[in-house]
């Protein structure tokens, strides 16, 4: 995995799990982030589900959770360590809990989806 590609995308997708609302320029700026990003945007979701939901998703269920933006160190430690401590019991109970809570990402992973694809379309 090469962390100077993956911590913008991560950096992006943790605006997901900010106890905030988020608007067009949020999602412009996740957009942008992934179409520089050599992952596709299947790739992204992907990322999204296996590295930056398990450790932040606690974040939206939290009465008083992060709002003003997580630091790019700790994220990035944050995820290492997650990867590095995943098993079959793990990973198991990453999509269990993936599968609960999705309806919280659904909406704004559709805004994504619908800006990424205006974003591209306008640069080819």
């Amino acid at each position: 995995m090469n962390l100077e590609k993956r911590k913008p995308v991560w950096m992006a997708l943790s605006d997901f799990y900010l106890d905030t609302t988020l608007q067009g320029l949020n999602f412009r700026y996740i957009a942008r982030t992934v179409l520089a990003s050599p992952y596709s945007l299947n790739e992204t979701k992907r990322i999204n589900q296996h590295e930056v939901f398990p450790v932040l998703h606690s974040n939206l269920l939290s009465v008083a959770g992060e709002w003003s933006g997580f630091d790019e160190a700790w994220l990035a430690n944050e995820i290492i360590a997650s990867l590095n401590k995943r098993s079959f019991f793990r990973a198991l109970t990453n999509k269990a809990t993936y599968i609960l809570h999705q309806q919280i990402i659904r909406e704004p992973w559709k805004k994504l989806e619908d800006t990424y694809y205006t974003l591209h379309s306008a640069l080819n």
